[in-house]
């Protein structure tokens, strides 16, 4: 794309009060459009085909499947399409997973309005974006000889498990908000556990205040 190109921008996100604010911050410029809008994965992945958009605005806690597995199969469909995930998460939380699954960069949603649209036309223009706190964390980590930490051996869906089973979530409290079966949940929470080498929630949510995994 060129600098005086328009680009199309797709907003998926379950909060419509979200999906507002962000159009109302892109109505205020010149070369940014919103091409279209999900409030759920699966749409996200059925309508963004259809919106010619340059760029996803992507919320990474949707409700019926991960915003992580969204991207996935975003990128499976259209690997050079730049997604830009949006997240209620502390960087370091999610971002290095957003990343390596294909995303052009992250924003936590209490970024200023200046600093997205300064990363929607950077990663429309095939560049990635990392704010200047997360680039910072990511060069602390260069040259590092550590093993690595064992909740980074878990799956995308296992760490989503462990930081809502840490937050408080009951497993079937968790199963309702995901639209997983209280079986499948289970499941997740028992190989985590075993991954981690913990014997209960009560271990795992030690471990996840101790390395700072949530609020």
């Amino acid at each position: 794309m060129t600098d005086k190109a328009t680009i199309k921008v797709f907003i998926a996100d379950d909060h419509a009060i979200v999906r507002e604010g962000l159009k109302q911050i892109l109505a205020d410029t010149k070369d940014i459009i919103v091409a279209g809008e999900a409030e759920n994965g699966f749409d996200a992945i059925k309508l963004f085909r259809k919106s010619g958009c340059h760029v996803v605005l992507l919320d990474i806690s949707m409700p019926d499947r991960s915003g992580i597995e969204v991207l996935k199969q975003i990128k499976k469909e259209k690997p050079e399409l730049a997604v830009l995930m949006l997240s209620m998460h502390r960087e370091d939380q999610y971002a290095i997973r957003s990343l390596k699954a294909g995303a052009a960069g992250y924003l936590t949603k209490q970024s200023a309005p200046k600093e997205l649209v300064t990363a929607i036309r950077q990663v429309a223009g095939g560049l990635k974006y990392v704010s200047p706190a997360l680039a910072q964390e990511l060069a602390n980590h260069l040259g590092e000889d550590h093993e690595a930490p064992p909740h980074e051996t878990l799956s995308d869906r296992e760490y989503q498990t462990l930081t809502m089973i840490a937050s408080g979530k009951t497993v079937g409290a968790i199963a309702k908000e995901l639209s997983l079966s209280v079986k499948t949940v289970s499941e997740y929470r028992a190989r985590l556990l075993v991954k981690m080498k913990l014997k209960n929630s009560a271990e795992l949510t030690h471990y996840a205040i101790k390395n700072q995994l949530i609020e």
